[in-house]
């Protein structure tokens, strides 16, 4: 619902498109030339209304301009309903997604840190030929320069030194713009009187050198991801890449923002715990190596990280979330959407398709003017990386009425799709379980048009009649499972039980009640609390929907009495504590006061048995040691003078 101080205005564009005023909630009649003939109409409404909607986004630097021309302090918003939805087969019949991407559109967005990263202008120039010399020669000018070249390179002496050329190869490298750190071996100087060829002297390994940017054109193995700040690479044999690189890396000086893609909760962590380690998708997934291992966390290096969003879309606890937008951002960009699409007349379950701007766009603006475009029912959303959506945003679009998910993305995309491989096999099993089509959620790996269109125009699914309307919550955990409950129960043919895949985000904890003990370890281990104890009586309590399966309390377990199973249970979920085990304390044989479990005590004596310490009179008195509380056992120890640790005597 629109406040009465905001205002849409919409364009035919010229009669290309067919709109309904009155479904979009415009003000007046649509416009035809809303750019020019009647760009007056935009002129009113800055002076009438605190928020405009401008339904164009090619226009949008002309209408930013006229509006700051006049001066204009409210919103200005704009949204594409052209390529996204007019400019379509299906374009008449297109109202209620136009209303959709209005009402995303107007949701306001989320802000997001940056990272400054600073060069001075330091650069190795890593070469096998005179290639690199001749990169060097042109950028001499711009940058502090060193060259190193690989060990028996052919290169000429220059007439006269103005750089450092070195020999020498990388043995180890880290670091990012500002702040490389690479070590060489078989690292050597040139010698002065070289004639025909440049010669080296005497060779040494472990040489460090430290610079702001790495210049790579050995043709050889990346020393780093091809997104790492500062390191450029280019096949020294492809002259147009070398020159690219060269106009690249001359203007590389000065502070460089980026943004910080992953917000991260270190205290939400389940990698580690007490040396255990338990989850570690993060680590697996991450392509640039940004995360590392540090101690029961981990820790993200927002200077190397390229923002795949991988980590954060694989994350069960939420301690890693994406923030470009935050998860929640989009969360509610959705559910305004899909509100919007009924709102507007939608009898169909409309199906989203992630996109980004970098690859996805164009592809769709492709499709609208050679094509098909995009149908009537497929309703686009951007995002910075289509493997950031995660298993959350799929269920809470679906829970809201969506018929399915599409994640649009390259051909050969620039890092693996694993972990959004993994959330789409998660999101098969809960579909098919729930009366859902098994493949509601799916990839589509394109840089086709026409192929593009052939994976989306398929006939629309009837809107179901029962759809949610939560509102999400800030926190990624609390999104997820509050999603997945609402997917099920708004699903085709609810269930209590859903079995999922190794590596999902929930599932159950079984317990060996023979073998254990009861001595709480599991609980002191758990990162997230899905176990837990009484304090009152000795009793080990599982929360199923706190679980996140990082499998810490399986190692932890001193009597490996734990296992741990993928899976939902919507009844378990409902009942937030389970007694997996409780027993009545033991009490003491002195003073009757309790302490610890009849099981643990039993245990120990069952291991010691046999041991000399517990063999005789003197290891008979010692065994009823082991049956008193603390302050029992220390009197009888002082009373009577006995050593318990004296060996048998004889």
């Amino acid at each position: 619902m629109q406040d009465q101080n905001e205002t849409r205005l919409i364009c035919t564009c010229e009669a290309t498109m067919t709109l309904d005023g009155d479904t979009l909630g415009a003000t007046g009649k649509p416009a035809s030339q809303l750019c020019r003939a009647q760009l007056d109409n935009f002129r009113q409404a800055l002076g009438s209304f605190a928020a405009i909607t401008v339904a164009c986004t090619q226009e949008a630097p002309l209408f930013s301009e006229v509006a700051e021309d006049a001066g204009y302090a409210g919103t200005l918003r704009f949204a594409n309903i052209r390529e996204t939805a007019g400019w379509s087969d299906d374009g008449a019949k297109a109202a209620p997604k136009m209303a959709a991407l209005l009402a995303m559109a107007e949701m306001p967005g989320s802000s997001f840190e940056t990272v400054s990263l600073e060069s001075n202008g330091i650069a190795l120039v890593l070469g096998r030929d005179e290639v690199a010399i001749d990169a060097a020669r042109q950028l001499s000018g711009m940058l502090d320069l060193t060259v190193l070249l690989l060990p028996g390179a052919d290169v000429a002496p220059p007439r006269q030194t103005t750089w450092p050329v070195l020999q020498g190869r990388i043995a180890r490298a880290k670091g990012h713009m500002g702040a490389f750190e690479l070590t060489v071996d078989a690292y050597a100087a040139p010698a002065p009187s070289s004639r025909a060829r440049l010669d080296f002297g005497p060779a040494r390994d472990g040489a460090v050198s430290r610079c702001d940017l790495v210049l790579d054109l050995t043709g050889g193995q990346p020393l780093f991801h091809h997104t790492r700040p500062g390191y450029l690479r280019a096949d020294p044999r492809d002259p147009a890449a070398v020159a690219a690189l060269v106009a690249e890396a001359g203007q590389m000086v000065g502070i460089f923002d980026k943004p910080k893609y992953i917000d991260f909760e270190a205290g939400l962590c389940a990698h580690s715990r007490n040396t255990k380690t338990g989850c570690t998708r993060c680590l697996d997934l991450c392509p640039t190596g940004a995360i590392l291992p540090a101690g029961d966390t981990v820790a993200i290096d927002p200077a190397i990280c390229a923002g795949c969003g991988q980590c954060a879309a694989a994350c069960p606890t939420g301690a890693a979330s994406y923030a470009l937008p935050a998860v929640g951002s989009l969360a509610d960009r959705l559910r305004a959407g899909l509100a919007a699409w009924v709102d507007a007349g939608g009898r169909s379950a409309p199906v989203i398709l992630f996109h980004d701007e970098v690859h996805g766009a164009p592809l769709i603006d492709a499709a609208a003017r050679f094509g098909r475009g995009l149908p009537a029912h497929v309703i686009p959303v951007q995002v910075n990386e289509p493997s950031q959506i995660g298993p959350e945003i799929m269920a809470a679009a679906m829970a809201w009425g969506a018929g399915g998910v599409r994640v649009l993305a390259k051909d050969r995309p620039a890092h693996p799709l694993d972990g959004l491989a993994t959330t789409l096999d998660l999101m098969a099993a809960i579909c098919e379980a729930t009366g859902h089509a098994a493949q509601a959620c799916a990839l589509i790996q394109t840089d086709d048009p026409d192929a593009l269109e052939t994976a989306l125009w398929h006939p629309a699914q009837p809107l179901r009649p029962t759809r949610s309307s939560f509102l999400p919550p800030e926190d990624k955990r609390g999104l997820l499972t509050l999603a997945m409950e609402e997917l099920n129960r708004t699903a085709p043919r609810p269930t209590e039980r859903i079995d999922l895949p190794k590596g999902a985000p929930f599932g159950t904890v079984s317990l060996n009640l023979d073998s254990c003990t009861l001595c709480l370890a599991c609980v002191g281990a758990c990162p997230t609390g899905a176990l837990g104890d009484n304090p009152d009586k000795p009793m080990l309590r599982f929360t199923e929907s706190a679980c996140v399966q990082c499998g810490i309390c399986t190692v932890t377990c001193p009597e490996e009495a734990i296992s741990i199973t993928p899976q939902m249970d919507f009844a378990a979920w409902a009942n937030p504590k389970r007694i997996l085990k409780e027993e009545e304390p033991f009490c003491c044989t002195s003073c009757g006061k309790g302490f610890g479990t009849g099981s643990s005590i039993r245990r120990v004596m069952e291991r010691l048995e046999g041991h000399w310490m517990f063999t005789g009179e003197d290891g008979a008195t010692r065994k009823r040691l082991l049956t008193m509380c603390d302050d029992c056992r220390t009197k009888e120890v002082v009373i009577a003078g006995f050593d318990p640790h004296e060996g048998p005597t004889g």
